[in-house]
């Protein structure tokens, strides 16, 4: 039966997605879900619906409501750990499942909620070193065909309109946990030795981080950058997928991440790495062969790992080739999906 034909009755499994605001969260859900839809009845509730799965609203919810078959509650978030567990007290035949990025001691009531869960995935060791309870790792993966490298980069990057021949990008919310700040530092520092290199900051600002974006404005003004230094804001995701392609460098600046979904989508769009020790880099990047690793927050470290793959373009692209085919055999959507409907099949 064709997954958009789906009755609620048959379902196997809801993917709840709580929050309005689009995140990497969303980003990660709407990107793998497309793919389980093609192997289990599943369902999508609330904002943000990708192509590829049924979107469910309260009254397929309500029509489950003490159905003899379980189905499977994927959650992500708290918020959806809660509703969840609600659900399931007032007699939804739930089985509770909730994927964890965060690297950190978890809160009291996070830590309840994970106790409570039937089973739980970790997007990387480190994550799963933090749940004090049996997790499955599966770090997360790319669609490599969607971010595939361009059959020219040059004409890619000429496309933009942008000054010079190469790009060097840095992409997520313009904020000092994403080290936007320590990325527009060293390319205070690079740029004005590396001509043919402009800067881009894909991603939006929101209005809490006005102040530190206009900061950050301020400094590439006062460094006669505002040419070569670019902050897009907020773009469709075509646009951004077009932006990867573009790039001859891939700056991953987090300070902390839960997984740091652009490290691999970067990578399978070809680009050179430099990345801070944050996230899932050190579990995904091979330091000097498919990226560079640096610690967060430091901006000479930054720049003295940059320089050498701004001086040399050529040797950044044999890098980014490495990149890519590393994401290839490792970190594919296919292989993300194949692993959580393994956990699936352990619950159903």
């Amino acid at each position: 039966m064709p997954i958009e034909n789906t009755p609620a009755g048959e379902l196997v499994l809801i993917v709840p997605n709580l929050h309005r605001r689009y995140s990497g969260v969303t980003a990660t859900n709407r990107m793998v879900a497309p793919k389980l839809a093609k192997m289990f009845h599943a369902g999508w509730l609330g904002s943000h619906r990708p192509d590829g799965i049924d979107a469910i609203g309260l009254a397929d919810l309500m029509r489950l409501w003490r159905r003899a078959r379980p189905v499977i509650w994927h959650a992500r978030r708290n918020d959806e750990m809660i509703v969840g567990l609600a659900l399931r007290a007032l007699g939804w035949p739930l089985k509770l499942l909730f994927t964890s990025a965060a690297q950190r001691h978890h809160t009291w009531l996070t830590r309840w909620l994970i106790r409570n869960q039937d089973a739980i995935i970790a997007t990387s060791p480190l994550s799963a070193s933090y749940l004090k309870r049996d997790a499955t790792v599966v770090m997360h993966g790319v669609d490599t065909d969607r971010y595939a490298p361009p059959a020219d980069r040059a004409s890619a990057f000429a496309e933009s309109g942008l000054p010079g021949r190469y790009a060097i990008g840095c992409f997520g919310r313009v904020r000092a946990q994403k080290g936007s700040d320590v990325f527009v530092e060293a390319m205070c520092r690079l740029l004005p030795r590396y001509p043919d290199f402009t800067a881009v900051i894909v991603g939006a600002v929101v209005p809490e981080q006005l102040a530190f974006a206009n900061e950050l404005k301020r400094k590439i003004e006062a460094a006669g950058l505002q040419s070569r230094i670019i902050i897009t804001g907020e773009l469709p995701i075509e646009d951004v997928v077009r932006w990867y392609q573009r790039l001859t460098i891939y700056a991953f600046t987090s300070r902390n991440e839960g997984f740091g979904l652009t490290l691999i989508e970067a990578m399978s769009a070809g680009a050179a790495l430099v990345a801070t020790r944050a996230g899932a880099a050190e579990f995904v990047v091979e330091d000097g062969t498919t990226g560079v690793l640096t610690p967060p927050g430091d901006v000479d470290a930054l720049a003295a790992a940059l320089e050498p793959l701004m001086r040399d373009p050529a040797s950044a692209a044999v890098m980014g080739a490495r990149a890519r085919q590393r994401v290839v055999d490792k970190f594919s959507l296919d292989a993300e999906a194949n692993a959580i409907a393994a956990v699936y099949r352990t619950l159903i």
